[in-house]
């Protein structure tokens, strides 16, 4: 068993909500994303290099485009919390929100979902979380726009429109293809899907 298996072992033993162990291995495996979807605990290791070189290329893109102008934080590694359990939350690689998003805070790093314009996933070892359970916790949450880039299946998936549950829309983009962010973000911004996928252009990591 690997020693962080052995860690995670003993803050289960010791804890007896998902809350409390979500928190202890936050604090035990720095650079993990820890978070709680549908009463479910995940773990998640620390982003590789083309995955943090496609979120600074975001934040640059935003910075770009006057997000901030428009009053918008784009911001990584805050929690929104999720209607689908007492407990849970996600914890996006990549945030748009309204400036006075502090005032939205409902506990530790974790902030309610009505700031959210956008939530954006990179896809890593956790991929299936993505493109399954997230799609619905973010629909139910009511955010209105997830981005997802999804480097398993080499395409970004564009959802909208969450009513009744679900995203109504559903739109693919390939490489070569850039994708237009909805209005409801209030950013006049296209993200090129190649450089959601890769990061910098260059050879990739062998």
């Amino acid at each position: 068993m690997s020693p962080h298996k052995e860690e995670a072992m003993a803050v289960i033993a010791q804890e007896t909500t998902l809350a409390g162990i979500a928190d202890r291995l936050s604090s035990q495996l720095p650079g993990h994303r820890v978070e709680i979807l549908q009463g479910r605990l995940t773990v998640t290791p620390p982003a590789d290099g083309p995955h943090a070189e496609a979120l600074t290329w975001l934040i640059e893109q935003f910075y770009e485009a006057g997000a901030k102008r428009a009053g918008l934080r784009y911001l990584q590694a805050i929690g929104v919390v999720l209607p689908s359990g007492p407990e849970d939350h996600a914890i996006p690689d990549f945030s748009l929100v309204e400036d006075d998003y502090k005032d939205a805070h409902v506990r530790q790093n974790c902030f309610a979902p009505h700031v959210f314009r956008m939530v954006l996933e990179v896809t890593s070892s956790n991929w299936s979380d993505d493109i399954g359970p997230k799609v619905d916790c973010y629909a139910q949450a009511g955010i209105p726009v997830y981005l997802v880039a999804d480097r398993r299946h080499d395409e970004v998936v564009l959802y909208t429109d969450p009513r009744g549950g679900g995203y109504r829309s559903r739109t693919p983009f390939k490489r070569g293809m850039n994708v237009p962010l909805p209005e409801v973000t209030g950013v006049a911004l296209e993200l090129a899907v190649d450089r959601l996928l890769d990061g910098e252009p260059g050879e990739p990591i062998a």
